[in-house]
């Protein structure tokens, strides 16, 4: 059993099974045992009476303390015991207030439940648990609960929008887009921030990539928490870029270093391409298929070939001297991403492959050195602290899995809050 956060627990409940008794504490504070007992539907039904004297007046908020009698009979949900599916009965005590003109009666609020509410806060925390990395229908079926109940317990705990007044500081921005659904181009936009502890948090969905936006967004934050975002992380979409220079000007911009590698990339890419077509119109088909598997095999690390495509390779540059020079530059600048280097020793090193690249005659990299001229300082501030999108691209697949398991999400409002319940569920309510 799920024991709710709750201090002072003194009562117990009992329950029977056969002629067994089994004694279990009930952890709510400030309520009786009358009694108990397993109705003809498998229930175990729980009447307790509060031991509160006294509750907050309805009109003028003093606290009060003149009984007047009950409320009718209320029957809410529990945490199950032993399988069996468990309920809490109780009658609101009333109290007069004598402070207000006409001496209004106010029902007693209880800390454990929410009036008119079916549940105890401590079910529905349970049921927010359960929801973790599992889907509504799920958890619908499991606690035999009804699907927009379980949305109901959702909105009243899980805010649709980011509470800004839970974080002191933000770090490091991410911006990426996901696509709802496969194979369109209706992406939303996800924005995280890695905090200085190395969490990291959502802080919004975004309808769409507008530049204009992005911008609203950005300007939804509080100057407190602006002046505490250090660097932004993002790929080299100019509405995220032009945002982020616009509403956050003293902001080291950085482009991600995985979209950096995979421009340089395809430009081996293509030249492999053009390369093969050209090897099949000269080649033998015997002698062709000796080259089967080399894109694999240019695209792996080096350390991690295996025997057979180390020899795919040698069979590849010996008919293609100019693929092997391209393969040796792309590795070449793929070393210096990974050295420890300070930002003006990456600057003379990627100067220096520029030139290598114009030295060889190989036209396959122009694409990727314009765009180095293009985010020259954007794709440099890497070096300073070596910052990625590593930490948004692993956010974005767990909610690619969230996606998946759910048969697809398109609304926005419960995009938020599921990605919030599976990050941050287990700390919450576990």
């Amino acid at each position: 059993m799920v024991a709710p956060r709750y201090g002072g627990y003194n009562e117990v409940k009992t329950v029977k099974m056969a002629k067994a008794q089994v004694t279990v504490p009930l952890n709510i504070p400030e309520v009786r045992v009358l009694k108990s007992e397993i109705n003809k539907a498998g229930e175990l039904i729980i009447t307790i009476e509060s031991t509160k004297e006294t509750t907050v007046c309805r009109c003028c908020g003093k606290i009060i303390g003149k009984f007047h009698g009950y409320d009718s009979w209320v029957k809410v949900r529990y945490l199950s015991v032993f399988g069996y599916p468990t309920y809490l009965r109780y009658r609101p005590k009333r109290y007069r207030c004598e402070y207000c003109d006409g001496q209004p009666t106010t029902s007693q609020r209880l800390d454990w439940h929410e009036p008119n509410s079916p549940n105890t806060f401590a079910y529905e925390q349970y049921i927010l648990l359960q929801l973790v990395n599992a889907t509504v229908e799920d958890v619908s079926r499991k606690e035999r609960l009804g699907y927009d109940m379980i949305l109901g317990i959702v909105d009243r705990h899980i805010h649709a929008k980011v509470d800004w007044s839970q974080y002191t500081a933000l770090g490091t921005l991410g911006i990426d887009e996901i696509a709802l659904k496969k194979g369109h181009r209706d992406y939303v936009v996800i924005v995280t921030a890695r905090l200085k502890t190395g969490q990291v948090v959502l802080l919004g969905v975004l309808e769409d990539r507008q530049k204009d936006t992005v911008i609203e967004f950005l300007r939804s934050i509080p100057q407190r928490l602006k002046l505490s975002i250090v660097s932004a992380c993002c790929d080299m979409y100019e509405g995220y870029t032009e945002a982020i220079r616009e509403e956050l000007p003293y902001v080291r911009l950085v482009i991600d270093r995985f979209h950096v590698a995979r421009a340089y990339r395809n430009g081996l890419d293509t030249l492999r391409k053009s390369e093969l077509k050209r090897l099949k119109r000269e080649l033998s088909t015997q002698e062709y298929k000796t080259l089967k598997g080399s894109m694999w095999a240019l695209r792996r690390k080096k350390q991690d070939l295996t025997p057979e495509e180390r020899k795919t390779l040698r069979c590849l540059f010996r008919l293609s001297p100019d693929l092997k020079t391209a393969y040796l530059l792309q590795n070449r600048l793929t070393v210096i991403f990974e050295e420890q280097l300070s930002r003006p020793a990456a600057k003379t090193k990627i100067k220096r492959w520029i030139v290598a690249v114009a030295k060889s005659g190989l036209r396959c990299f122009d694409r990727f050195i314009n765009t180095l001229a293009r985010w020259w300082n954007e794709i440099l501030n890497y070096f300073v602290d070596r910052e990625t999108s590593g930490f948004v691209e692993g956010f974005n697949n767990k909610i690619k899995v969230l996606k998946r398991r759910s048969y697809g999400m398109t609304n926005l409002k419960h995009l938020f809050q599921r990605i919030y319940l599976d990050l941050e569920g287990y700390r919450l309510f576990a």
